[in-house]
């Protein structure tokens, strides 16, 4: 589930799999059909 939340430069959306913000709500639906819950691959 995508999750909408308000900061100070503006609302975001975060994945709740894995913490991951996107600026864009399509984005983030995407990345969460692709999403294994872990955390995310940039970290790695």
């Amino acid at each position: 589930m995508v999750v909408q939340t308000q900061r100070e430069d503006g609302t975001w959306y975060e994945c709740e799999g894995c913490g991951l913000m996107f600026d864009e709500r399509e984005d983030a639906r995407q990345h969460e059909a692709n999403c294994d819950a872990e955390d995310p691959s940039y970290i790695q």
